[in-house]
């Protein structure tokens, strides 16, 4: 039920979008998943559905900002602080004030409460009234362990993120590193470490000191670096994602010493792009524009399996050899023919030697292999982790360095044979 205080106060001051935008922010703070596309959604459902009636505008801000059962009791704590009750601020101090030891509340404060509150102070709060408390008496303070906001922004969803913060996370994923394990050849080189016998020099030398061995020779493995190859989908269910990614990706590229001998990224909607060269600029900015205006066909549908097919005939020889791995980056959400979906990931796992898969939609607890392309997909890939945040991409290393790392495929893939 929408709460019941006085008259709903909007001021009529053209400001209605600058207030919504504001109690968006509070939301956000509070814990509630908002973004700037759920705020200019809020505000267009207001303008057309209109809020002559209080219950009219709490339920059509509620549409829009509610996704789950439990985030409704939040949503109206922040509602009632917010537009409601003009002693708002009294209330919020009420709730965040230390409490004195000895001294019971009538009422102890709920959590969503103490989030609305929190939230909308933005942690800035008036000192403490004077009190009648003796110096000799203790105080105790009622303090809950709180995130940095640079822990905070990474486990955010990169779709929830402001423009503040979508500039911050960036900055944070140039600093970001993916690093990798060199890949041992056949091929050996001389070595001074006993690691391995090399009879053949070992001779070779004996035979000039005729056929007496006065010391053995040694050889070990030549070792090099493996491609990076990152197949992004950039339809409109995935664009946000693949932009934060394509920066990743970008600062992977640039980085030098960090292990891979080159990176290959690949976009895809309802055509295969190859952006390698854009990536090659320094500047971030430049780079994607470039690629934004090479790929014809962002945010726009999907067609998986064709991409795919393409990427298999036209590039796979040139890229995939000597041990490459290949990020693909999509929700999976494709309505083309499943088979040759199947067909063509399968073929382009056993081009590859890890194929690792990053999908946003793992980031929700209940999430479910219900759609035929994920199941298309699932079998045939060597990990399948969520890729919606800078804390996801963090631990993308692990799932690189360590070959035992399957991420959510052998739970999902239980799922699917139930």
């Amino acid at each position: 039920m929408p709460p019941t205080y006085a008259p709903l106060d909007i001021p009529e001051d053209g400001k209605l979008a600058h207030n919504i935008a504001h109690f968006a922010r509070a939301l956000r703070k509070a814990g509630l998943p908002v973004g700037p596309g759920r705020t200019l959604d809020a505000v267009n459902a207001v303008t057309a559905a209109g809020f002559d009636r209080r219950e009219d505008f709490y339920f059509t801000l509620q549409s829009i900002f509610v996704s789950r059962p439990e985030e409704r009791s939040l949503f109206a704590q922040v509602f009632r602080l917010f537009w409601r009750d003009p002693r708002y601020l009294d209330h919020m101090m009420s709730l965040l004030l230390p409490q004195v030891h000895g001294v019971q509340e009538d009422r102890a404060a709920q959590a969503a409460e103490k989030r609305a509150a929190e939230a909308l102070l933005d942690g800035q709060l008036p000192p403490p009234p004077k009190t009648d408390i003796p110096e000799g008496d203790q105080i105790e303070i009622d303090a809950t362990a709180t995130m940095s906001a640079e822990e905070r922004l990474k486990t955010l969803d990169f779709e929830q993120m402001s423009a503040a913060e979508i500039a911050e996370a960036r900055r944070m994923l140039a600093k970001l590193a993916l690093p990798v394990q060199p890949l041992k050849t056949r091929r050996s080189q001389a070595s001074t470490l006993a690691a391995r016998i090399d009879a053949r020099r070992t001779l070779r030398a004996a035979m000039r000191q005729g056929g007496e061995i006065s010391g053995l020779k040694y050889k070990a493995p030549v070792t090099r670096w493996p491609n990076l190859v990152v197949l992004c989908d950039i339809s409109g269910s995935m664009a946000d994602y693949s932009r934060m990614v394509l920066h990743f990706v970008h600062a992977v590229a640039n980085r030098k010493g960090q292990g891979w001998a080159k990176v290959h990224a690949f976009t895809f909607g309802t055509r295969l792009t190859n952006i390698t060269r854009h990536l090659a600029a320094r500047d971030v900015d430049a780079a994607l524009k470039a690629a934004g205006a090479e790929a014809q066909d962002w945010s726009g549908g999907t067609r998986i399996g064709q991409s795919l097919h393409a990427f298999n005939r036209d590039w796979s020889r040139r890229v995939l050899g000597q041990g490459a791995v290949v990020l693909l980056i999509t929700d999976g959400l494709d309505r083309d023919d499943t088979d040759l979906l199947a067909k063509e990931v399968e073929r382009l796992h056993l081009s590859c030697r890890r194929l690792i898969w990053l999908n946003p939609l793992l980031r929700w607890t209940g999430f479910a292999p219900k759609a035929q392309g994920i199941r298309a997909i699932l079998p045939h890939v060597d990990s399948f982790r969520a890729g919606h945040s800078i804390a996801s991409l963090e631990a993308l290393g692990r799932a690189i360095s360590e070959p035992s790392d399957h991420g959510e495929r052998d739970r999902l893939l239980a799922l699917i044979r139930q």
